[in-house]
């Protein structure tokens, strides 16, 4: 039977959580045929190392988000690429739901809406508006999980090889070509570990300040050194 799905997870020094993920995706292999890729951009390879299925593939890639998903979608087999962030877990049903999705043709990808694993009321706050800025822009993030037909990523030609925005750069040449893109009103949870270190304050008006002067013009490499 042919692989239906391909998850491509990049990852660098995600030794603490990449088999707990990997746990989550076994399970949900259960519904449909599904490999998983993980691409780890540490040259030392020290989260392939952890990983404990002999099933996975394995790829050790230059560092760079953009490069890391490149290199396993090179390597992939799926009809439907689903490039997942380490910390972040799909809803139960999400193969049925982006199974279900994809059956209309003029979708060429999608993604789902953005959840936040914590109780805290302000993440429900940041939760809205990321629902809200995805639909009307049609342009979701990388922690949103975008899925893709990987021909129609091949004929993109990939990620760009930029050190940041790659996603919103992906998805507004997507929207220049007339392409379609779903996006899901259930729930990814990613984990709250970058707005909790870093204050949710600052770590969400950071990011808003980002993608402005990226819309506005300014190049992916100055914006890395702001994000770091």
């Amino acid at each position: 039977m042919q692989t239906r799905y391909s998850f491509i997870i990049p990852v660098y020094r995600e030794e603490e959580i990449i088999n707990s993920t990997i746990d989550y995706l076994m399970h949900l292999q259960k519904f449909a045929a599904a490999e998983i890729i993980v691409a780890d951009g540490d040259y030392e390879g020290s989260t392939l190392r952890k990983i404990n299925y002999a099933n996975v593939k394995k790829i050790l890639c230059p560092e760079g988000r953009a490069r890391q998903m490149n290199c396993g979608a090179a390597k992939s087999s799926g009809e439907i690429l689903i490039f997942l962030h380490a910390d972040t877990r799909l809803p139960m049903n999400s193969l049925h739901r982006i199974a279900t999705a994809m059956e209309n043709k003029t979708f060429v990808g999608g993604a789902f809406d953005l959840g936040i694993d914590s109780e805290r009321f302000a993440f429900r706050i940041i939760e809205k508006m990321a629902s809200l800025r995805s639909r009307l822009t049609r342009i979701p993030y990388g922690d949103q999980t975008i899925f893709i037909r990987r021909d129609y990523f091949q004929s993109l030609g990939g990620f760009k090889d930029i050190p940041i925005m790659e996603d919103v750069e992906l998805m507004r040449r997507i929207k220049r070509r007339q392409g379609k893109i779903n996006i899901l009103k259930d729930k990814v949870k990613t984990s709250p570990r970058r707005w909790e270190t870093e204050g949710i304050v600052f770590c969400t008006l950071r990011n808003w300040f980002l993608i402005t002067l990226y819309l506005l013009g300014a190049k992916p490499e100055t914006l890395a050194k702001l994000y770091k």
